[in-house]
């Protein structure tokens, strides 16, 4: 089905980085849908592309981490297409580690991939969109760990806490041609949720501490983004969409021992 009017992203390009699997792979497929051309890229080809609306997304192989890497897929984008005219910069993540024990090796490598990784990609995409006479829309995935301690993921969280602040940089040198805006999701139900919260029971008991009564799909960043990248959102820009399903309930209220009657 096609996207009402201005969610209708027809003739459109966009590009879906970390676009092959979880959030990323719902976001390129909600474009696609919504009648864009849509370009992912990761290390490895994934064995199914991202569809939508009877199309896939096309593959182009790259590491955000390789300034080379990315010089490449951009003159690539510009080969195929002549534009681009939204940048999902979603690739990132961070397995558990504790921080007084992880290598600065591997600290350093957790901030390269979440925040210089990103700030690499925008800065071709910019240069790309600012050609345009139409600009261009730039949004980061942010996270909740950004706002909110990140035990386990100490860089991680701090990575992109800086994203945040880059965004609000960034949407003040780029404007008003780029529009660039955050959106930053808490606990999202992914493929690889098993590997944070267990089985099933482990799922379903973590979703039941968000008010939400559930934790995210996919989907609801997908959505967010198709608004966040449309134009209905022009004023949306610098600043960051929080989507956590209400938060997370304060722990004192289960540490309280008050009377209740």
């Amino acid at each position: 089905m096609d996207a009402p009017g201005n969610l209708n992203f027809s003739d459109k390009t966009v590009l879906v980085t970390g676009g092959t699997k979880g959030i990323g792979a719902a976001i390129a497929s909600r474009f696609l849908a919504a009648g864009a051309n849509v370009v992912v890229c990761g290390r490895q080809a994934p064995e199914r592309l991202p569809e939508g609306g009877g199309r896939a997304a096309e593959f182009i192989p790259a590491d955000v981490r390789d300034c080379d890497s990315l010089i490449a897929l951009f003159a690539a984008i510009e080969d195929r297409y002549g534009r681009l005219d939204v940048l999902i910069n979603n690739a990132g993540g961070s397995p558990a580690a504790e921080a007084a024990t992880a290598s600065p090796r591997f600290h350093e490598g957790i901030i390269r991939l979440n925040l210089i990784a990103p700030l690499n990609v925008a800065q071709q995409g910019n240069r790309l969109m600012q050609r345009q006479a139409e600009g261009g829309v730039i949004l980061f995935i942010g996270s909740v760990a950004a706002l909110r301690p990140s035990p386990g993921t100490a860089a991680y969280g701090a990575a992109k806490a800086g994203v945040l602040a880059l965004v609000s940089s960034l949407a003040v040198e780029w404007a008003p041609r780029v529009r660039v805006a955050a959106i930053s999701p808490g606990l999202i139900r992914t493929e690889q949720s098993h590997l944070h919260y267990g089985d099933e029971n482990g799922i379903q008991a973590v979703g039941r501490t968000i008010p939400a009564g559930r934790m995210g799909e996919p989907d609801d960043i997908a959505n967010a983004c198709l608004f966040a990248a449309s134009p209905m959102a022009t004023y949306f820009s610098g600043s960051n969409l929080l989507l956590h399903g209400g938060g997370e309930k304060p722990a004192f209220l289960d540490a309280a021992n008050a009377d209740q009657h």
